[in-house]
Parts: structure tokens; C-alpha cells; sequence
């Protein structure tokens, strides 16, 4: 199941909702774990019972640690956890991946070829390990408490909302308020209001733009106009943003909904002005994530210059890996890294002195350039790609397919996307609130009952949009299948 579907919204949301504000509080948590569990179930219940031996597995863990904390033991056993969780997401994610590799080996050798495991890939996997992963890391680093009640863990690596996309929630960030968290009126309409845009970036722009990015990427490099080319990469670049990004605030939102906070997950990252403020705009939990357990252990910026180049590398290595097992996802994790180590290497202050809209083209192109390695399927057509986009091919060889770039739908979405990518929404809402404020009080009671109403319609219209569109449109692209 996924949140932009009419199941989810008409069916399973509403139901959560009633039961979690209908149970007592000191059920609530087990509630939203059963609702976690059918939710997760919804793709199968095999799934579910490797995600429930993940929390078995955790918890166990955890409490192993509590008991020894202090003695030797307790770093043995973290090890045991580490290595569990991660062979756990090994074996599912990456054992068939292992295995192509080692038969373009043996068949480089005249030798037998292994047969394929044909392993289905968990939804969601990379995600809940990373958080049991945060779990046990900080409860050896004393950062946080050993949680001694079952529900309450499972539910803090399981909870719907950011189980199958994000953000990464770490257990320090969430501990309180799985026992204590505050619903409000305030809180759950800021949720509604949430999760109403993130489903309307989902739905009326990410699937709209995935529509032209397919039609790009399903056509072989030789017969793509350079035209073609660039629109297919340009909109799966704002295809991506507009999902993920969505995605995040419908978990954000949902997470309001039920008493929740959870951390940003990305900050306008288009309007970067260099790869090194691209990350910590973009996938902000899995950045820091990746910063706080790999790259400061690493030893971080705390050690020699070639030994930081060389944290990086391995830290863009793995982020790639974590995308997906293939080598083009490497390939596009060393491709940032690389451009991470240049601004390492002094480029950054150079970009600095530059004229501004040069450091958004450079980070821009970078991106998007890395982008064509990410969505294309092996390096071969990664290549021809390229090919197209940089070797002038006219628009005539794709005559059957310019209609759907050419078009008044695709021109107003193309102009609400990149205005939506930039801040100039959230600076047009600050300044109406700056300018009521220098009204009366009696003035500003008033405005502020319109601007309510506004916002209200608002919320209604995009919910209603999206809800037309899942019903008339059945193309509804799940990217994280491959996370």
C-alpha cells in the first residue's frame, strides 16, 4: 500500500485515525503497531515477518546491551547487532547483485554459472535497518535509554508513516514521544495540511513529469532528438524532487496527524548553490545519517587531507549502494563524491567569488547530469544518453512522441514546478504575515479568519484534485521499489 492510493486514502487513514483517537493512550502505540503491520502486509505477509524478526531481532539486541552495559561484552554484542541488520539487508538487497557479478566472472572463465537466487526486495528495507541501526549505535554511545518495552521499539521501526520512504528516524529524536507525544487540534490540521501538499506534489506534478521521463528513458539511445534527451532528464530531475520530497511531507504530515514530529527531510535543494549545500538540503536524514555513523568514525575532517578525500569517497560509495544494487548507482555516489572532493580541494572558494547563478548552473548540471546515471539501467544506456543529450540530433526523428512534451499541460506544470522548487512560495507566506501584522488587532482577528478560510479551500482543492487524478489516472509510479 501506498499513500497516494484511494485505498489508502478513503479506507485505511481514516480507520487509523478513528481507532488511534477512539483507544485509550496506553493502547494507542499497540494500535498504530497492528495498523504498521497491515499496512506493511499489504504487499505481502512474508514481508511483514522479515520486518517483525527485524524488530525481534532489535529488541533483543538492545536489551542484551542494557544488561551489559559497561563490560565487555557490550561492544560484542553491538557488533552481533551491526552485523545481523546488516546481513540481513545484504542478503535481501544485494545477494542477487553479488551473484551477477560473480556469473560475469565465471563466465569470463569458461566456468559454471551460479543460478539466480531470485530474492524479491523487501520495500522499505534500507530504510527500517537504518533506523535499528541508529537505535543500537546510540544506545551504546549512551545517547539514549535501552527501551525495555517491546511495543514501543517495534513501533519506532515500524511506524506507516516513514516505514517504505523516509525520513530516517532515529530513535533519539522520536524516544519521548512514543511515550508521551502531545495531539492537538493545532497539530493534526497542520498534519492535514501537510500531508494534502505532499500528495498533491506526489500526484498532479511527480507523476505528470514521470510520464515524460519514461517516454525519454523507454527509447533507445539512437533514435533520441537531443530535444528529447534533455526534457526526458529535466523531468525526471523534478519527477524525483517532487516524489521524494512528497512523499516526506505526507510522512511528516501524517505523522502530525497521530501526535508525531518528525525532522525535515529537505530544504529547496535546486536552489543549491554547491554540491556540498545540495546534500545538506537534499535527503537531509539519510545525510546526516550517513554523517553521524560512518563519516565522523571515519575520523571525519579530523584527519589528514588525503584521509578526508578518501571518508568521502567511501561515504558516497555507500550512499550510492544504499540507493540500489547496481553499479550505476555507485557510479552516481562517486560522482558526487567526486565533486565533494574538488570543492574539498579549494574549488569551493573559488565558487564562492563566482557570480551566483553560476553556482546554481554548476550545481544544477552536476545534479542532473548525475541524475542520468540514476535513472538508467545499466552504464550502457547511461552512456548513449549522454550521447543524445551532447550530439545534436534533430526533433524530427522523435515526431511521435513530441506531443507529449508539447503541450499547455506540460507548459503550466513545468512553470509550477520550478517556481514550487524555489523558496518564493514561502517568502510570499512570510511576507502576508509580516504585512497583517501592521494592521490594528481587530484589522488582523479578520485577516486572519480569511487567510484560515484560504488555506482551508486550499487544502480541499489540492485533496480533491489528487484524489480526481488517482481516479482517472492509474499511472501512479512507486520509485522506491528499488531502495
Amino acid at each position: 500500500m501506498v499513500f497516494s492510493s484511494l485505498t489508502f486514502l478513503y479506507i485505511f487513514l481514516p480507520l487509523v485515525l478513528v481507532i488511534n483517537y477512539l483507544s485509550p493512550r496506553k493502547y494507542r502505540n499497540f494500535m498504530l503497531l497492528v495498523a504498521s503491520f497491515v499496512f506493511y502486509a499489504w504487499g505481502g505477509i512474508s514481508l511483514s515477518l522479515l520486518l517483525l524478526t527485524s524488530v525481534v531481532f532489535n529488541y533483543f539486541t538492545g536489551r542484551l546491551m542494557g544488561w551489559n552495559q559497561g563490560k565487555k561484552a557490550e561492544k560484542a554484542i553491538l557488533t552481533l547487532g551491526l552485523v545481523g541488520n546488516l546481513s540481513l539487508l545484504g542478503f535481501y538487497k544485494y545477494a542477487g547483485f553479488l551473484v551477477l557479478n560473480l556469473n560475469s566472472l565465471l563466465k569470463s572463465m569458461d566456468l559454471p554459472l551460479m543460478e539466480d537466487p531470485g530474492i524479491i526486495l523487501p520495500i522499505g528495507i534500507s530504510f527500517y535497518t537504518f533506523q535499528a541501526l541508529s537505535y543500537l549505535i546510540d544506545l551504546y554511545k549512551r545517547k539514549v535509554e535501552v527501551q525495555r518495552n517491546f511495543v514501543d521499539l517495534a513501533l519506532y521501526i515500524s511506524l506507516f508513516p516513514q516505514l517504505i520512504a523516509g525520513p530516517i528516524v532515529r530513535y533519539n529524536d522520536i524516544a519521548e514521544q512514543l511515550s508521551k507525544r502531545i495531539s492537538s487540534a493545532e497539530k493534526f490540521v497542520s498534519g492535514i495540511k501537510r500531508f494534502s501538499i505532499g500528495l498533491a506534489k506526489k500526484v498532479l506534478i511527480a507523476n505528470q513529469f514521470a510520464v515524460l521521463a519514461d517516454t525519454a528513458f523507454q527509447t533507445a539511445p539512437a533514435e533520441l532528438s537531443t530535444f528529447i534527451a534533455w526534457g526526458g532528464i529535466l523531468a525526471y530531475s523534478l519527477q524525483i524532487y517532487f516524489d521524494f520530497s512528497g512523499y516526506s511531507d505526507m510522512a511528516i504530515g501524517l505523522g502530525r496527524m497521530l501526535g508525531f514530529e518528525f525532522l525535515e527531510n529537505f530544504n529547496f535543494p535546486y536552489i543549491a548553490r554547491s554540491l556540498r549545500d545540495f546534500w545538506k538540503r537534499w535527503h537531509i536524514s539519510l545525510t546526516n545519517w550517513f554523517r553521524d555513523y560512518l563519516y565522523i568514525p571515519l575520523g571525519g575532517n579530523r584527519v589528514s587531507k588525503v584521509r578526508v578525500y578518501l571518508n568521502l569517497s567511501i561515504v558516497f560509495f555507500l550512499t550510492g549502494l544504499w540507493h540500489g544494487a547496481s553499479w550505476s548507482f555507485v557510479a552516481w555516489g562517486l560522482l558526487h563524491g567526486l565533486f565533494m572532493v574538488i570543492e574539498k580541494l579549494g574549488f569551493d572558494r573559488l565558487l564562492e567569488r563566482t557570480w551566483r547563478p553560476l553556482q546554481h548552473i554548476y550545481t544544477l548540471f552536476v545534479v542532473i547530469m548525475a541524475w542520468v546515471l540514476f535513472r538508467a539501467d545499466d552504464f550502457s544506456y547511461a552512456w548513449g544518453f549522454y550521447e543524445a543529450m551532447f550530439t545534436y540530433n534533430p526533433m524530427e526523428i522523435n515526431r511521435d512522441i513530441l506531443y507529449i512534451f508539447f503541450n499547455d499541460k506540460v507548459y503550466a506544470l513545468l512553470v509550477l514546478a520550478l517556481i514550487s522548487s524555489t523558496r518564493l512560495w514561502v517568502v510570499i507566506y512570510d511576507h502576508a504575515r509580516r504585512l497583517s501584522s501592521s494592521f490594528s488587532q481587530s484589522s488582523q482577528k479578520y485577516l486572519h479568519f480569511a487567510f484560515g478560510i484560504l488555506v482551508l479551500l486550499f487544502v480541499i482543492a489540492t485533496f480533491m484534485f489528487s484524489s480526481m487524478e488517482l481516479t482517472a489516472n492509474s499511472y501512479n509510479p512507486f520509485i522506491y521499489f528499488r531502495f
